[in-house]
């Protein structure tokens, strides 16, 4: 289990995050929400270990993620919001170096490599420069990259930026699959339609505070709304949308 407790993080004294806690267990896909801003990615680089909070502790399996970087990191998988890839190599390349960099068996490595570039349709471009890949290959190179070593805690932040209606359908199944194979997952989204899909639970921040934790059924329950794109918007977002589309339309008429 992935457990936050009491965590911040300031820039120049303004909160990122602001005392969030929450927790995401193996066997369920936890959606991690928020209006820009409001948090989502910081949270997510301090899970990684890549920025440091204030204050607060991250622990996973019940230790601080500390204790032992090196040795957490091993067991976690992780897709960020922008695709840093090393654009000189090729994606076979640069999925040999990330097996080699994490000490993978050679040949387990190598027969892993080959599925996931054939499943993921990047197979014909394997040898191709990555600078060369569209936006949505290059995110589906991030996810084979989290995956190739099998990990136990799987974050992804706007995993589905930039791909085709069929690769979307296929990692939303993949979400779902591994965690009912016992993984934690952890994502952030935009697309409410999608995590309302595939999240047993949601994670909401507005304003670098959390202001939701709990199932979609039961939000909607006690919020007595009938979609999780309602319960966005009642906790997260401050203008009415609805208002503020219509003036945009007349003052674009005018």
């Amino acid at each position: 289990m992935l457990e936050l407790r009491n965590v911040s993080k300031h820039y120049c004294g303004i909160p990122a995050v602001d005392d969030v806690s929450f927790a995401a267990r193996p066997g369920e896909v936890t959606g991690y929400l928020g209006p820009n801003g409001s948090g989502k990615s910081t949270t997510l680089k301090m899970i990684t270990g890549l920025i440091e909070m204030i204050s607060g502790r991250i622990l996973f399996d019940g230790k601080s993620i500390h204790d032992d970087l090196i040795a957490y990191k091993r067991r976690m998988g992780y897709v960020p919001e922008e695709p840093y890839l090393y654009n000189h190599l090729s994606g076979v390349e640069y999925l040999v170096m990330i097996s080699q960099l994490r000490d993978l068996p050679a040949r387990q490595s190598s027969e892993r490599i080959d599925g996931l570039l054939r499943l993921l349709s990047l197979y014909d471009d394997r040898h191709a420069s990555i600078s060369g890949y569209s936006k949505g290959m290059r995110q589906k190179l991030l996810i084979s990259a989290a995956l190739l070593h099998n990990p136990d805690l799987i974050l992804l932040d706007e995993p589905f930026s930039g791909l085709d209606v069929g690769s979307a359908l296929i990692l939303r199944s993949l979400i779902k699959e591994l965690a009912a194979r016992g993984k934690v997952v952890l994502f952030s989204s935009h697309e409410l339609d999608t995590v309302e899909r595939i999240s047993d639970r949601v994670v909401i921040l507005h304003r670098a505070k959390l202001v939701a934790d709990d199932s979609i059924e039961r939000l909607r329950s006690m919020m007595d709304l009938s979609t999780l794109e309602e319960i966005f918007s009642q906790l997260a977002v401050e203008q009415d949308s609805v208002a503020t589309a219509r003036q945009i339309a007349e003052l674009v008429h005018a």
